[in-house]
């Protein structure tokens, strides 16, 4: 049988919108790290095969992807291999891509920026387009004494690559050697003296001052005592513990500044009785998260109802320590905040969630069957997919319950998984009836839930190009990119 012109056609189209939206799930959860049930290497492997696969064969849709709201993990692996391929592309796609890498770079993380931009220097890439979006990336950065303290051999390595000059002192700093001469740079200055007067380290960043005073064997709970006030918000959420042993209580935090998931990774980091005793505080800290993640990116619900996965599975990984449960209490919350009437359900069954942690068997299919019975407009499933008592059930469920009690479609039923399973090249799913949406974080659940439709497999390629070009004016007018060098 001889397809013709227009069949296939439409049958390549859906090929390019299933091989993209495969892609954009993984990169929404995906991070290379060890998961519960697959380790590192794995996943590694198959990102890596997913980025070689959709940027040889839609590059210009690739490049898109960095508007998307795929993680920082993707975002700078998509940074990278545009960096490192530019000869495939022509003039016109290297232009668009240029401006959409700057925006990329200075919506990442300082460290993760810069190790991108290394590892395109790994791949023996050296052009004028490197160099332009290199000196675009160090103008816009807010502090670059700063950078040339906390990642000095980075910026090094970088300028030591693209030959670009640095202004002021920072070129003597990097390359001279910072005991031969005094600086005017304050910050320079505090740099040098730190290596002779313990009183200047203490006003260094503390990443820099840790391996200074790991070198003169000072107390470890004398260091973080004292340098507590230098401390980022993220820094003193990752030293609770340390402080706890060391018994520093000068590491308080401000919950009032911390992410949604970072609010519930740190609550499920405390010990039960310390949860059950600043439950009040806890409760406000992740509604004000949810809140402020809501002014950030409005989401209007109805009736909603959620199945939230607390199976021992949720206990993570080293890597990520109960991050499925975080993203789950971080949905949880989200969902309440957002939605005119809401009704969670855990599983295994939760009095008090924010006291619960990881235990049992997976079962989604009790929990389900009790959702759809308050027939919401949206129902949410949180988990990672592994539902195994009884196996498959969930699927199950879910595929009965649009054929024979809502073939209208009057309840959504979305499936959002925090893991990514690196055989199945993105987030498990519970079955064909219920798309399944990637998630980092559960404040990306707007940006899921937009891409919602697409993962159902509803919509048309052009329907998806049209929703990656609106992505990508909005993220180049929220990064204010100008125009890069005629080449760039």
């Amino acid at each position: 049988m001889i397809m013709s012109a227009e069949t296939r056609h439409a049958a390549a189209a859906r090929v390019t919108c299933e091989d993209l939206v495969v892609f954009l799930n993984a990169c929404f959860c995906c991070t290379g790290q060890r998961e519960f049930y697959s380790d590192g290497r794995a996943q590694t492997v198959s990102i890596e095969f997913l980025h070689d696969y959709i940027r040889g064969n839609y590059r210009r849709l690739y490049a898109r992807t960095l508007a998307a709201g795929v993680n920082h993990f993707n975002r700078a692996r998509i940074v990278t291999e545009l960096l490192a391929s530019s000869r495939d592309a022509g003039p016109v796609e290297r232009r668009d891509e240029g401006r959409l890498v700057v925006a990329a770079l200075r919506s990442l993380p300082a460290p993760r920026a810069y190790r991108a931009l290394l590892a395109v220097r790994a791949r023996g890439v050296n052009n004028r387009r490197l160099r332009a979006i290199v000196r675009d990336y160090l103008s816009s950065r807010p502090d670059l004494q700063f950078d040339a303290v906390k990642y000095r051999g980075k910026l090094r390595d970088l300028i030591l690559h693209t030959h670009l000059r640095l202004p002021g002192e920072l070129g003597g700093f990097l390359f001279k050697g910072w005991k031969q001469r005094r600086y005017q740079t304050p910050l320079l200055e505090t740099f040098r003296q730190a290596h002779f007067s313990d009183e200047a380290m203490y006003e260094l960043p503390f990443t820099v001052a840790e391996g200074m005073a790991a070198r003169r064997n000072i107390d470890r709970a004398v260091f973080l005592r004292k340098i507590a006030p230098r401390l980022t918000t993220l820094e003193r959420l990752r030293l609770q513990n340390t402080a706890a042993r060391e018994g520093v209580a000068e590491l308080a935090i401000d919950l009032a500044r911390a992410g949604l998931t970072r609010v519930a990774i740190y609550l499920l980091s405390l010990p039960p009785a310390e949860r059950r005793e600043r439950r009040a505080e806890l409760q406000a800290a992740l509604d004000d998260a949810a809140r402020r993640c809501l002014r950030e990116a409005p989401l209007a619900l109805g009736r909603v109802a959620a199945v939230l996965d607390r199976s021992y599975s949720t206990t993570g990984s080293p890597d990520k320590p109960r991050r499925s449960l975080a993203v789950a209490l971080g949905v949880d919350a989200l969902l309440r905040a957002a939605s005119a009437e809401y009704m969670p359900f855990w599983t295994p069954t939760a009095d008090d969630p924010l006291l619960a942690g990881p235990r049992g068997q997976t079962d989604l299919a009790g929990p389900l069957l009790d959702a759809l019975e308050t027939r919401p407009d949206l129902l949410v499933v949180v988990s990672d997919g592994f539902d195994n008592d009884p196996t498959g059930g969930a699927g199950e469920v879910c595929r009965v319950f649009k054929a024979r009690l809502d073939p209208a479609g009057r309840t959504t039923i979305v499936h959002v998984n925090p893991v990514f399973e690196a055989p199945e090249l993105g987030p498990r799913r519970l079955g064909a009836a219920v798309p399944t949406l990637g998630l980092r974080d559960a404040e990306d659940l707007p940006t899921a839930l937009a891409f919602a439709r697409f993962a159902a497999g509803d919509l048309s390629l052009a329907e998806l190009e049209d929703y990656l070009a609106r992505r990508v004016d909005v993220f180049l007018r929220r990064a204010a990119v100008a125009p890069l060098e005629e080449g760039a």
